[in-house]
Order: C-alpha cells, then structure tokens, then sequence
C-alpha cells in the first residue's frame, strides 16, 4: 500500500502542474491544424451522425428507447466514449512516447499519464455543454439531478487514470500491448449501452455486461440528463462494486509504476 500512497501523494502535489501541462497538451495537439481546437467537437459530432444513421434510423428505424428519443438516449452517453477512448489509448503510450522530452524536468513519472488524460476532459466538458444544451431543445431540461455530473466525472477521472496506471507501465516494457489496448478498446464500444440497448438481452447477460465499470458510467449520465434518479443512492450496490474495482486497478497500477519506473528508461 506504500505505493498507492506514493502516487496520491505525487498526484495531489503536482495537480497544478498537471492541469498546466494538459493544456499545453491540448495546444501543441492542434497547434498545426487550422480549425485548431475545433477538431475535438467535429470529430465527435462526425461520429454521432454516423452512429445514429447506422443504429438509429438504420437498425432502430428511429424507435424510441423507454420513451426517449434514440438520438437524445445516444448522446447521453456516447459523450463518456469520447473522452475514454482517447484518455486510454493515448495515456497508455504516454510514458515511452513523452519521458524523453520530461527526462530532464524535475517531476515524478506518475504525472506523464495523469495529464495526458487530463488534458482530454477538457473537450469532453465543452463536448458536455453542448449535449446539456441540445437537450433543453429535446424536452429534458436542466434538473435537479444534473447534481451527479460531479461525481460521476470525478468517478470516470480515476478510474480511467487508475486503468492508464498500468496500461503505461506495461506498454513502456511490453511495446505490443499498444497493439492489445488499441483493439480493445473499439470492442468496449460495442460491449457497454453507447449504441444499442441490453434490456433485450437475457438477465444473465446483462448482469455480465455490468461488470464492465463503464455500464455504471454510462446509466449515471443518463440517469442525470433524463432525471430519472439518483443513480448513485439508488444502485448503492453498483456503486460499491464499482469503487471496488477502482481501488483494485489503482492499487495494481500503483504498484507496477512504482516497481519499474526506475527502469523506463532503460526500456527505451
């Protein structure tokens, strides 16, 4: 537990330094592209007019989901993808594509994942704004339980750090695990409620697939946008489960940073 401890402390610390170097990220990423920072927006929005052409209107013929529209019930969530898919895949490299640049500076290595990922909530708070305005024209207007987007953020934050932990860890020693991580994360796409509803599917399995944290993330949103509940009190049995396997990665991706950071560069 030494090592969790130790990267809490690393974290906490350099959480000023970590905000400063996210958005210095999210600059030298646009810096030679003309719409600049724009291309964080019209990506996602490229991909939800697909999305919703092919599962929507194609597969659904515009059928309502529990009386939402499948476009607003899409979006919901979707929003959480756009920020996970880039935070992991991009995080997971962090370490062997940036410590040479950071060799020389005087910080712990713990920070090169934390603000990679940092660095994409940014457009996922705009990306956030913009479905929260879309839906005041939906007939889902601002409630009282937009109150959970806080936590619900803050939850998605570290879990996704905790998951980057280890993924950098073992892509700096392991380069084919990039491989691995690139392949499964277009699977979780289709294995979390983004696109397609599970209430069709067996009790059995949907009970399988809420294994997957991201199905929490996923039902928290929406709960939140369609003021459907406290998603977090009511389903306190997920929450802890969730919590659960949060501390889990986190303690496992503590310990593996803590165990060869003093090696990365040697595996360079």
């Amino acid at each position: 537990m030494k090592s969790v401890g130790t990267i809490i402390k690393e974290l906490w610390q350099s959480i000023y330094l970590i905000n400063r170097l996210a958005l210095y990220e999210i600059k030298i990423k646009n810096n030679n592209n003309y719409l600049g920072p724009l291309w964080e927006l019209i990506t996602p929005a490229f991909f939800i007019a697909i999305y919703w052409f092919v599962f929507g209107y194609g597969i659904r013929d515009n059928e309502d989901v529990d009386g939402v529209p499948f476009l607003s019930w899409m979006m919901a969530g979707i929003t959480i993808w756009f920020f996970v898919q880039p935070a992991v895949t991009q995080g997971s490299k962090a370490i062997y594509t940036k410590i040479r640049m950071v060799s020389k500076m005087s910080f712990p290595t713990s920070v090169i994942p934390a603000y990679v990922v940092v660095s994409k909530l940014y457009p996922h708070f705009v990306l956030l704004l913009i479905i929260i305005i879309f839906m005041q024209f939906s007939g889902y207007p601002v409630n009282m339980y937009y109150l959970q987007f806080p936590y619900f953020i803050f939850s998605m934050l570290i879990l996704i750090i905790a998951v980057v932990l280890i993924f950098s860890t073992v892509t700096t020693i392991i380069r084919d695990e990039q491989m691995f991580i690139q392949s499964t994360i277009r699977v979780l796409l289709y294995l979390t409620p983004f696109l397609w509803v599970t209430e069709v599917l067996p009790d059995n399995i949907q009970s399988l697939m809420r294994l997957n944290p991201l199905y929490y993330l996923v039902e928290g949103y929406r709960a939140a946008f369609f003021g459907e509940s406290w998603y977090f009190i009511e389903h306190w049995q997920y929450t802890l489960y969730f919590w659960s396997i949060v501390i889990v990665l986190f303690v496992i991706g503590s310990m593996l940073h803590m165990r060869f950071r003093r090696h990365f560069i040697d595996f360079l």
